[in-house]
């Protein structure tokens, strides 16, 4: 058996220190930070065979406090879904949503410090980078993940810069999204550059023109944007306009699809894909 690798829950822990151990069935082989950050590791089902006769289980190592996840994401039915997705793949692990940074502060004075952050980097104020910065400098061991749809490599760099170990992006599959927070939960980093760039469009996507939703060529933009999950300022800074008058092209987008929100716009046009001339 590899002695690098070791298959939980259907998933893969790796190794990012030689433990000196050969790893059975049922050996989580993990950094010794991962007895005091993730705490469901016990429940967590092993593979194939019982540990052998008098090894030594995490359970005997567990801190008494119970560990949580803290999510902040501008985008409350995102962030809702992204937690639903975790509490299902990790039962024994409490889930907990910030409703803003400052919120997200006041969570982590008053609780202690997460198993996991998961942070949006494109917040209703602006990038998280100082938010980031901040709760690394309050929480120094603990996980970082930044989730974005943004496909601008200097972003990346920017969210690892600040003290993030992980860069998940938003159209990530759920399983893959699921891999990153146990790599992260076990001490290791996870960054996977170009996830839309190198990748070509499906062939299954049919394209469809902005004029053919019945919109300007700058609404076509504004909405390429929106369906790769960036916020208004960030479109607004792409673009070189006004922040309201991106707002102003979105209410009018919803209008014309007959939508009321971004997320049922991106519902509306799965399986299409937009081309711009």
């Amino acid at each position: 058996m590899n002695r690098n690798l070791l298959i939980v829950n259907e998933g893969r822990i790796l190794c990012s220190t030689s433990c000196g151990t050969e790893p059975y069935p049922g050996r989580v082989c993990a950094p010794s930070i991962l007895l005091n950050t993730w705490q469901n590791l016990p429940y967590l089902r092993a593979v194939s065979a019982p540990a052998p006769q008098g090894a030594a289980t995490l359970s005997h190592y567990m801190a008494p406090t119970s560990p949580y996840a803290l999510i902040l994401d501008d985008h409350p039915l995102v962030a809702h879904g992204m937690a639903e997705f975790l509490r299902a793949r990790l039962p024994q692990m409490e889930v907990v949503e910030a409703a803003g940074a400052d919120d997200l502060l006041r969570r982590v004075e008053m609780r202690g410090t997460p198993a996991i952050a998961l942070i949006d980097f494109w917040l209703a104020e602006g990038a998280a980078v100082g938010l980031i910065a901040q709760v690394r400098s309050h929480c120094p061991g603990m996980p970082i993940a930044v989730i974005s749809g943004d496909d601008d490599p200097a972003v990346m760099e920017q969210a690892r810069q600040a003290g993030a170990q992980g860069f998940i992006h938003k159209q990530a599959a759920p399983e893959t999204f699921g891999l990153a927070v146990e790599a992260l939960l076990s001490g290791l980093v996870w960054f996977e550059p170009g996830l839309l760039g190198s990748q070509p469009p499906r062939s299954r996507d049919l394209p469809v023109t902005p004029a053919e939703l019945g919109l300007s060529t700058r609404q076509g933009q504004i909405l390429a944007l929106v369906l790769q999950g960036l916020p208004n300022k960030r479109i607004a800074l792409q673009l070189d306009i006004a922040e309201s008058t991106v707002k102003e092209h979105v209410t009018g987008i919803l209008e014309r699809l007959r939508v009321r929100t971004r997320v049922e716009a991106i519902t509306l046009l799965r399986g299409r894909r937009l081309e711009l001339s």
